[in-house]
């Protein structure tokens, strides 16, 4: 008997049940003897040893279906050595639940903060095989992660429908798009729906460089002016402070996030109406495009076959358009940032799109 613990973690996005259909689907047909344990809300259910027994039937139509069947929660990494309301000791908590299940290995599915849990958990002798989820495309050693062009699609979405009214009413539009830390998302969503200004985490802005292009278009006879901004941008003076200081400024910032700080230095320095839009959690919502069913389906096979093999303690991952496998060791803790030198920011700018930092 092969039995299978999964679970999703962390936040959720579109591809989620198309990758565990690939796993599933996967086993089940080279083996007729598998359990699936489905660990529900994530880390959460390891925990407090709360799960479901699943079939294949379980994981039928699910392809095109958003979210997680499993359900997810956040349990932050930094947090797992302490112990619980209860003094329960969570990392303890979770070997007992695979131990008393007698699992062979343990699937998990998530993004960074995920990615270091399972590499905790493989430290501590599981079995583990995991795979990169996030809309954020940050995960260290994959090409592309699954979540992150359905995110990419709806984020282009927005600012194609923003190009209308920005158009008929001479206006600048701030499109502030989700990303954590890293501008992937931005970076691609913003050059797909035509945005003017770009501006990543990556690459610090200057808020006079931006006004300065503002005015420069509005001087060209060009009515609007499309900002995509990701949730991580820092202007050139704040990529000086320390963590600390930072800290400090966001806890104190009259800001509810970046788009409404760029748009106060904006309103300052030229004459022109500004508005933001922030599309939010519709960017990890809906269901998956065409090609993160067909990545989350590979990525998902190509899991089911580490399992198979038993081959532990890697993640599934996408380079140069083939499926490998990248140990978890290498993966945990690790952020994949925009290179500011790549090709893609030189053609952007070839282009006209200005990143706010000259």
């Amino acid at each position: 008997m092969l039995r299978v613990g999964m679970l999703t973690s962390g936040g959720d996005c579109q591809a989620l049940n198309a990758t565990m259909r690939g796993i599933v689907k996967s086993l089940y047909g080279k083996r007729d003897d598998v359990e699936i344990y489905g660990f529900q809300e994530g880390y959460k259910g390891l925990i407090y040893s709360n799960f479901k027994m699943l079939t294949s039937k379980d994981f039928s139509g699910i392809l095109t279906v958003g979210g997680t069947i499993l359900g997810t929660s956040r349990q932050p990494f930094k947090k797992m050595r302490e112990p619980d309301e209860n003094g329960l000791d969570k990392v303890e908590a979770m070997k007992h639940t695979y131990h008393k299940l007698n699992l062979d290995c343990l699937v998990i599915l998530g993004g960074n903060g995920t990615q270091k849990t399972a590499n905790l958990l493989r430290e501590e002798g599981l079995n583990i095989v995991s795979l990169p989820k996030t809309i954020d495309n940050d995960l260290w050693g994959t090409d592309m992660t699954f979540g992150f062009q359905s995110a990419v699609d709806i984020a282009t979405d927005v600012i194609d429908k923003i190009h209308t009214t920005a158009t008929s009413h001479s206006r600048v539009f701030i499109v502030e798009i989700m990303g954590h830390r890293v501008g992937w998302v931005a970076l691609h969503a913003g050059i797909a729906g035509g945005a003017d200004i770009i501006l990543l985490p990556e690459i610090p802005y200057d808020p006079e460089n931006l006004a300065d292009t503002i005015n420069r278009r509005a001087k060209e006879g060009k009515r609007f002016t499309i900002i995509a901004v990701a949730e991580g941008a820092i202007t050139k003076k704040d990529a000086k402070l320390s963590k600390k200081e930072m800290k400090e400024k966001q806890a104190n910032s009259p800001y509810p996030s970046v788009a409404y700080e760029v748009a106060a230095e904006l309103q300052k320095r030229t004459d022109q109406e500004v508005r933001i839009t922030v599309p939010g959690h519709t960017q990890r919502g809906g269901i998956p495009c065409a090609y993160d069913r067909v990545l989350s389906t590979r990525l998902g096979a190509s899991a089911a076959q580490m399992i198979l093999d038993g081959e532990f303690g890697y993640m599934a991952a996408m380079v140069d358009g083939e499926t490998t496998k990248i140990p978890l060791s290498e993966v945990a803790g690790k952020l994949k940032y925009v290179d500011p030198k790549s090709s893609i920011i030189k053609e952007a700018k070839l282009v006209g799109i200005s990143f706010g930092d000259e």
